[in-house]
Parts: structure tokens; sequence; C-alpha cells
């Protein structure tokens, strides 16, 4: 038959969902399931939702599944290098940015504080690289 949390599963399911049946032609069966698989969907939530949608009713949403980065250390390493990659991005963007400012405007006190800020961010880099 199958294992014991096939088994499991099965008596869960019966316990708190109705089986519901629909006879339709080949080619709507076909379209609809392909129709799903495109849009990245079950056919058994997008019938779900129509039902819920065509009786007026409230599906109860699953919460949203968080994702686990800081369990191991080697998850924690590499959302570390993924931030520490991102960050340089965004250093690197505002040194384009600072290189793109016209000469007549370099002697503000924004370009001063934009350069500071690269400045401050090469220093923040530089101690973020030497944590893993």
């Amino acid at each position: 038959m199958g294992t014991s949390a096939t088994k499991s599963k099965q008596r869960w399911n019966s316990a708190n969902y109705t089986q519901v049946k629909a006879y339709v032609t080949p080619e709507i069966a076909l379209a609809f399931k392909a129709a799903c698989a495109s849009a990245g969907k079950s056919m058994n939530s997008e019938l779900t939702q129509f039902m819920a949608d065509y009786s007026d009713m409230q599906t109860r949403k699953k919460p949203v599944k968080t994702t686990d980065f800081v369990s191991t250390n080697t998850k924690r390493r590499k959302k570390h290098e993924d931030l520490l990659r991102q960050y340089i991005q965004l250093r690197d963007a505002q040194e384009h940015a600072n290189d793109n400012v016209h000469e007549n405007f370099r002697n503000t006190g924004n370009f001063e504080a934009s350069e500071e800020r690269v400045a401050m961010m090469d220093e923040a880099i530089n101690i973020l690289e030497g944590l893993y």
C-alpha cells in the first residue's frame, strides 16, 4: 500500500478535507493542467480558489515560509557573502555616481559627503571581509 507517513497523511486529509470530483473533456483537463504548470500553481489550489471566489468564501492562507539562513555556519557564511557582495555593489555605484559629477559641483558639501560615504563604505567592507 504505502509508507506509514503516506497512510498518516491520507488519514489527516480524510479528516480535514472533502474530495470533489468533476468530469471534463480531456482537452479542457490538458489545457487547465498546462495553464497551471505555466503559472507555477497547483491545479488543486486554483480549483480551491475558484470555488472560494465563486461562493464568496475566504480560503485559509498558508503562512509564508521564511528562508532559514542562520541555522548553520555554512548558511550564515553564504548569507554574509551575499550581503557583502551587495554592499560592494552599493559602494561601486556610489563611486560611479561620484565619478559622473560635473567639475562645477565637486567643491560642494554634498559631493564631499558622498566622497566621505565611499571612504566609510570601504572601511566597512574591509571590516566585513575579515569576519569569515
